[in-house]
């Protein structure tokens, strides 16, 4: 499928090898070399070619170690063995490319995510219909070397149904998520990463959200050197609902990133974007950018997005971009919210006070600072293992 972009008609002026040199290789895809600025501009197509290999100065690499995810830019690598995939709670078929309802919802946006499309020849393929009982599990387990993966997750019309994809490990993987979410259904998708030490993970998820339809998104990474899991949720139908969220702890020389789109493209739709990161240790690093886009037909739309994170101790970096297209006047409200800091000293002192030491309080602090959003998962077997994860990053710590 050729290439999407939003070029002028006009015919582009004659480029020389000397100005490519500062330009996002993406951009070629219009037919200009100027950079991509905004996330509703960025070219998308199936083709790996189609796409140069990035530098690191392009908008969407530029906070990104580029020297640790070579791998998975090179579309020769890869191992069919390098993980296991099981599903529990409902059936996995395949699909290949060009089959129906692959390529519904997704279309790649920048070379990892092309090289995953043609390499995962057959995607698997997860249904959901009507209202299965308990959360559908994809356990992902890495077993070292390349892979690649496409996944498409189908809920059908009115289906209401969680899905639990947890990997674990070690791997350098590149994950495509194709979420289709039909009319008037309920999905939640909570994505966990647990990777070993040593992992690589690059994922980009995209959601289509159909009329009257709601899909709750959650991405939890602890575990991994880097990983970096990109939603993009289209909010298609008129009516249609996403609460898009996302919980990380970030420790010494671990990067995290977190790349969010949400476009409201039809009437009257609504969303709520929260992310929350804790950080510790020398060069532990969060990036997180979230890009919403009201269109021109997104009547009524209701947007917020915020993100916030709590550093722990010297050494850590935390970058945190939000922005905000608006294409119409007429929408009940849209705002973003920033924040980065360390502990407040007000409420350690009132811990303090209280008879509580320091390092509990510290503990009492982070845990609530981030259980916020893990109660809102809706899976209490879930949620209690994560509270458990918390606990044992902060008793690495403190050495505890």
């Amino acid at each position: 499928m050729a290439a999407t972009t939003t070029a002028s008609e006009q015919a582009p002026a004659a480029r020389t090898e000397e100005n490519h040199a500062h330009v996002d290789p993406a951009a070629r895809l219009t037919g200009y070399d100027v950079p991509v600025q905004t996330r509703s501009e960025r070219p998308r197509s199936y083709d790996p070619a189609d796409f140069g290999t990035p530098t690191g100065r392009e908008v969407n690499w530029k906070h990104t170690p580029m020297n640790r995810i070579g791998a998975l830019l090179d579309a020769s690598a890869g191992d069919p063995d390098a993980v296991s995939v099981t599903v529990t709670g409902a059936p996995m078929g395949t699909l290949a490319i060009g089959q129906a309802p692959r390529g519904t919802a997704f279309e790649p946006e920048d070379l990892p995510s092309a090289i995953a499309w043609t390499a995962a020849s057959d995607a698997r393929h997860v249904i959901l219909d009507g209202e299965p009982a308990e959360p559908v599990v994809i356990e992902i387990i890495g077993r070292g070397g390349v892979a690649h993966e496409h996944l498409v997750i189908e809920a059908r019309p009115n289906a209401q149904a969680t899905v639990v994809l947890r990997h674990s490990g070690s791997v350098t993987l590149a994950e495509n998520v194709e979420i289709i979410v039909g009319e008037g259904a309920h999905l939640k998708v909570v994505t966990v990463q647990e990777w070993q030490d040593d992992a690589i993970h690059l994922s980009a998820h995209q959601a289509l959200v159909g009329k009257d339809a709601t899909l709750r998104h959650f991405i939890v990474s602890f575990g991994g050197d880097v990983v970096r899991v990109n939603p993009n949720v289209r909010l298609a139908g008129n009516g249609s609902h996403a609460d898009v969220y996302g919980i990380g702890f970030c420790d010494a020389g671990q990067h995290l990133e977190n790349q969010v789109y949400v476009f409201h493209e039809g009437a009257s739709t609504s969303a709520d974007v929260l992310y929350k990161s804790a950080l510790q240790g020398e060069q532990a690093h969060t990036v997180w950018i979230g890009d919403v886009l009201i269109g021109s037909e997104a009547v009524g739309t209701d947007s917020y997005e915020a993100n916030r994170n709590l550093v722990l101790t010297e050494g850590a970096h935390a970058d945190s971009i939000p922005n905000l297209e608006i294409e119409i006047g007429d929408i009940v409200g849209a705002g973003h919210a920033s924040a980065t800091g360390r502990f407040d000293d007000e409420q350690l002192f009132y811990l303090q006070a209280r008879g509580i030491d320091e390092a509990e309080a510290r503990r009492l602090v982070v845990l609530g600072f981030l259980s916020e959003l893990v109660q809102r998962i809706g899976i209490p077997e879930l949620e209690s293992e994560l509270i458990a994860d918390i606990e044992r990053e902060l008793g690495e710590e403190t050495g505890a």
